[in-house]
C-alpha cells in the first residue's frame, strides 16, 4: 500500500496554507492525507489547571476539524485521515516520516515570532526526518509560478533529490531546471597566470559532467521529463534563492547520518528554508541504508 503523504498542522494560518499545498500535492500523485495534530498537553495545564488536558485536546479536535473541512473544499476526492497525539510536534513528525511519502509543513505556526522566517518545528523537522521534507513558503502561487527547480551538488542527497524532482515534474506536467553552481578556486595553481581561463574552463566543464552524471541515471525512469541544465558560476545558495521568485518548487538534497547530533544541514539548505519564495522540498539520503 503506498505511503501516505503527511501535513503537520497547529491551526496556524501558516499550517493551513500548508495543508492546501498538501491536498494539492496528494492529488497530483494519488496519495492519501494524512493530517496530524501533535502538541504537549501540559501547555494548557499550566494556564488551565486541571482541565488543561482536555482544553489541549479540544483544541487539536477543532484543528483537525478545521482542516478537513478546508481540505473538502479544497479537493473533495482527496481521502484524508487525521490524528490528533499528545506528543511534542518534532517528536511525533519525526517519527511519522518513518512512514510517510512525505511531509509537509508551514514555515512558522503558533508562537512564532515575526522576525523568525522559519519556525522550530520546520527547521527540525527539515535536519531530521527520514523521509521528504517540504517546508511551504511563499504565497499562493502565481501564473508566474512555474515549473520545479532542482539544486545538484557534490554529495547531499545523492540521487534520490533528483528522483524526487523528476518525479514532482512529470506529476505535474512542467518544467524543470537542474541547476549546477560551480566556482573556480582562487588559490587553483596555474603553471602560468595567462593560463588561468583555461583553469576556470576545466572547473566549469567539470561541473557540467557532474550535472549530467547526476541525471542520467534517474532519467532513465522518467523519460517524459527533459530538464533545462543550468551551470551558474558563483555560490550555489544564491543561484537558487534568485530562481525561487518564479518557481512552484525547490529540490534540495541532504546527507542524513542517523545518530549524528546536530542541524544536518547544508548552506543552500538553510538559505533555502529561510529566505526561498516558493515551498522549499528537503531529500535525505541516509547514510548507511534506508530509512532508520
Amino acid at each position: 500500500m503506498e505511503l501516505p503523504l503527511t501535513v503537520g498542522i497547529d491551526g496556524s494560518e501558516p499550517g493551513f496554507r500548508a495543508l492546501d499545498w498538501a491536498v494539492d500535492e496528494a492529488a497530483v500523485h494519488g496519495l492519501r492525507l494524512r493530517v496530524v495534530y501533535a502538541s504537549r498537553w501540559e501547555r494548557y495545564e499550566l494556564s488551565a489547571g486541571p482541565w488543561g488536558q482536555q482544553a489541549g485536546d479540544q483544541a487539536g479536535r477543532d484543528a483537525v476539524r478545521d482542516g478537513l473541512r478546508r481540505a473538502a473544499r479544497r479537493n473533495p476526492d482527496v481521502e484524508v485521515e487525521t490524528e490528533v497525539v499528545a506528543e511534542d510536534p518534532v517528536q511525533a513528525l519525526v517519527q511519522e516520516s518513518l512512514a510517510s511519502w512525505a511531509l509537509v509543513t508551514g514555515a512558522r505556526g503558533h508562537g512564532g515570532f515575526a522576525g523568525l522566517l522559519l519556525g522550530s518545528v520546520g527547521l527540525a523537522l527539515a535536519a531530521r526526518a527520514l523521509c521528504p521534507v517540504v517546508v511551504v513558503r511563499g504565497d499562493e502561487p502565481s501564473a508566474g509560478h512555474d515549473g520545479v527547480l532542482l539544486g545538484v551538488s557534490d554529495t547531499p542527497g545523492g540521487p534520490e533529490a533528483v528522483r524526487f524532482a523528476l518525479r514532482e515534474a512529470a506529476a505535474r506536467d512542467c518544467r524543470l531546471e537542474a541547476v549546477r553552481a560551480w566556482r573556480c578556486p582562487a588559490d587553483a595553481p596555474t603553471p602560468h597566470p595567462t593560463l588561468a581561463d583555461g583553469v576556470c574552463l576545466y572547473h566549469q566543464a567539470r561541473a557540467d559532467t557532474l550535472l549530467d552524471e547526476a541525471l542520467t541515471g534517474p532519467l532513465r525512469e522518467y523519460p517524459v521529463v527533459s530538464p533545462v541544465r543550468t551551470l551558474v558560476e558563483g555560490p550555489a545558495h544564491r543561484a537558487l534563492q534568485e530562481r525561487t521568485a518564479t518557481a512552484a518548487l525547490v529540490v534540495i538534497g541532504a546527507r542524513r547520518h542517523p545518530g549524528r547530533p546536530g542541524l544536518q544541514l547544508g548552506r543552500a539548505a538553510r538559505v533555502l528554508l529561510h529566505h526561498a519564495r516558493c515551498p522549499v522540498a528537503l531529500v535525505p539520503w541516509v547514510v548507511g541504508g534506508a530509512r532508520e
